[in-house]
């Protein structure tokens, strides 16, 4: 390892209670650099009955507010302060890696709270929310403490840039290549199938597009079967559909990772039909690894991920004819899936964690440079007020 051990503080603005690619992330990095022998801790909000890892604090319990097309669970206020404050002083931290400071959340708190060296990553893909204008404010000089930042992609790096007016590296998300690329195939989701992982019930999701795409898939691929996996309530979805559609799906709930690594390996096209708000497509970096064929909606995190077409098949986002065609296209052409499967599945090593902890080790050693530590701000009583506690 190119750092020496270190004391690492984390910080996840979302409740780690809930399945989602930022918590996966940040769980996963911390995980990593544990084995690496470094100390980690992680704040993160959580409900009081979470069986939470020995390395996560409670931060207090999360709550829902609507988020670039959908519902983050976040913590923010006075006590929720209080406890970062808290956890700061007794961390006795080289370096915090704070994780969507620019969101109201605990990122954005310890970054308040904190001086010395501070990296954040930014995960958010969007345009410019009502939110933003009102907080802006109070953002920038704020993200004027972070002494490095990092976005996972291209498209996250250009939302930091029209928001905030500075620039990051792009580092993008890891995974653990290995967990993926020995999946089993299991017969009962392979041949003419179409996978989808996610929860479904967010409308940026995108189940409605595959849904209308559906009749004009069914037309040319008779057998087709379509398995749904990921939290939610299957009703809801079925409500949405023809009653002649609903025989064609299977919904398997949440799946392990073990179980996800089959599902992507055996299915015959893996679908990601997002409309938005993606910054990056965790999924997809996973299903790459597991040699799954993909296609996937155009947005700019997708199409820059698998490679502008390399490495899988991008439709017209929302466009549920042009995905129809596409699906029909790669069903009947086992050759060209296979293929670009390969091609994906050797490119996945690009995002194995050995290769993006590297890039993170980087970041934090620039970050570091001139032996600071991690205290505690003084300057914390305009922030009181903002937080309704006065002087």
């Amino acid at each position: 390892m190119p750092l020496s051990k270190k004391r690492i503080g984390i910080v996840c603005p979302y409740g780690w209670d809930t399945p989602g690619g930022v918590q996966s992330h940040v769980g996963d990095l911390a995980e990593y650099l544990i084995s690496a022998g470094h100390h980690v801790s992680v704040l993160a909000p959580a409900l009081s009955e979470t069986d939470l890892p020995e390395y996560v604090v409670n931060a207090g319990r999360p709550i829902s507010i609507p988020y670039n097309g959908a519902v983050a669970r976040v913590l923010f206020g006075p006590i929720a302060f209080a406890r970062v404050r808290q956890w700061i002083a007794q961390g006795n931290f080289d370096i915090l890696h704070l994780h969507e400071p620019a969101i109201p959340s605990i990122s954005l708190l310890a970054c308040w709270a904190a001086e010395g060296p501070m990296v954040g990553t930014f995960h958010v893909a969007a345009k410019r929310q009502k939110v933003s204008f009102a907080i802006v404010p109070f953002l920038e000089p704020v993200i004027e403490k972070l002494t490095a930042r990092i976005a996972v992609s291209e498209a996250a790096r250009e939302t930091l840039t029209e928001h905030l007016e500075t620039d990051a590296i792009v580092v993008p998300n890891g995974i653990y290549v290995d967990k993926f690329k020995n999946g089993r195939i299991n017969e009962r989701w392979s041949g003419n199938t179409l996978g989808f992982i996610g929860r479904f019930q967010e409308p940026r999701k995108g189940l409605a597009v595959l849904i209308d795409a559906l009749p004009e898939i069914i037309r040319a691929i008779p057998d087709l079967k379509v398995f749904v996996a990921g939290p939610g309530n299957p009703q809801d979805a079925l409500d949405l559909m023809n009653p002649e559609l609903r025989s064609r799906f299977e919904f398997l709930g949440r799946i392990s990772e073990a179980e996800k690594a089959d599902f992507l390996t055996s299915v015959g096209l893996y679908v990601a039909p997002n409309t938005g708000g993606e910054s990056f497509g965790i999924i997809l970096a996973e299903a790459l690894a597991c040699g799954a064929s993909i296609i996937a909606s155009d947005i700019p995190a997708f199409n820059s991920l698998l490679g502008h077409g390399q490495f899988g098949t991008t439709f017209e986002s929302e466009n549920s004819q042009d995905l129809a065609r596409e699906v029909i296209s790669l069903l009947k052409d086992p050759e060209i899936r296979k293929a670009k499967a390969q091609l994906g599945k050797e490119y996945a090593q690009s995002f194995d964690w050995d290769v993006v902890a590297e890039k993170i080790f980087d970041v934090y050693e620039m970050a570091m440079v001139g032996g600071r530590s991690v205290t505690l701000s003084s300057e914390n009583r305009g922030w009181s007020k903002l937080m309704g506690r006065g002087e």
